[in-house]
């Protein structure tokens, strides 16, 4: 069986000798390619001869999974997995398990520190001061005491909530899920907009979600709120959020994730937007993470070998 790492993943050196070891005694061969994947082309080339395929965010496309005659199984380097065709693996019983839970406490830091940056005014302020300036007068706001919104309460926005307790919030939480164990209040999103002071999103992008944060709700919020997105670019309408931001109807906005990764056209709207951080979807990306997320592809990658998938999502 030939087991192809599509793109790189950051499997450290040791992980990856246990791992070839352990393959090659089973009589499975393994590839991995160490470079950056240029093309849908390219990638059903890397593919086209596996039974197993690791991938982490770059999309999977129809024709380039078609060139992988032999493929029984995909495991995703990556909690979301909205950029894999899953209709066509459920009908050609190939199999999918993500690394769901491996960032977690990566991108809910993240959110807490974009709050705590915009609210601060950290990069404006350090601009400032290479220039030789002083804070003329500028004063920033407190993330205690602030009514923290959060959109989506699966175990990032779990431990988001976590945090933002820790340091003096009021949790408000919109899900579909409630969960009674945590000490926040659950509203319907529309009052979760009116109410908040931040708002944090930490749902997964899908047919029900593709557009959530529109005009309509941005319009909602209050005039000195900002949006955290370390979500899914899809669930945002930038246009509408840039207008919004332009027009001072909000105060802030920080953003790690848009309708496709980085880098963004020159014309994209939020580029122009005043107020904002815009990060280059750094959410999951730490040492710690990575190192979690190998891991746990090649356990998912064992598990399915010994005919017990984890992780499983179909």
């Amino acid at each position: 069986m030939k087991i192809v790492f599509a793109e790189p993943i950051g499997v450290s050196k040791e992980l990856r000798e246990s791992f070839n070891s352990e393959m090659q005694k089973m009589g499975n061969e393994v590839k991995y390619f160490d470079n950056p994947i240029s093309s849908q082309n390219e990638l059903g080339s890397r593919i086209e001869d596996a039974e197993v395929i690791v991938l982490a965010n770059y999309p999977l496309s129809i024709d380039a999974i078609k060139r992988a005659k032999k493929l029984k199984f995909i495991s995703v380097a990556f909690t979301g997995v909205d950029h894999i065709p899953l209709d066509y693996c459920r009908e050609n019983n190939i199999k999918v398990s993500n690394a769901a839970g491996y960032s977690t406490r990566a991108v809910a830091e993240l959110a807490i520190s974009l709050a705590i940056s915009l609210l601060r005014n950290v990069l404006p302020l350090d601009a400032s001061t290479r220039k030789g300036q002083t804070r003329n007068g500028f004063l920033g706001r407190e993330l205690y005491g602030k009514t923290f919104g959060i959109v989506g309460f699966g175990n990032i926005g779990q431990k988001v909530a976590m945090l933002a307790s820790a340091f003096g919030c009021k949790v408000v939480v919109n899900t579909r899920t409630v969960r009674n164990e945590f000490n926040v209040e659950y509203m319907s999103i529309e009052d979760l907009f009116k109410v908040s002071d931040i708002i944090s999103l930490h749902v997964p992008a899908n047919k029900q979600t593709a557009g959530l944060v529109n005009q309509r709700l941005i319009s909602l919020m209050k005039p000195d709120s900002i949006l955290i997105n370390t979500a899914r670019g899809a669930v945002v309408d930038y246009n509408a959020l840039a207008a919004a931001l332009k027009n001072g109807l909000i105060a802030a906005a920080a953003i790690d994730v848009y309708e496709k990764e980085p880098p963004l056209e020159a014309s994209h709207p939020i580029l122009s937007a005043p107020n904002t951080i815009l990060l280059p979807h750094v959410g999951y990306a730490t040492k710690e993470a990575i190192a979690e997320r190998a891991e746990i592809v090649v356990t998912n990658i064992k598990s399915w070998l010994e005919g017990k998938t984890q992780n499983a999502v179909i």
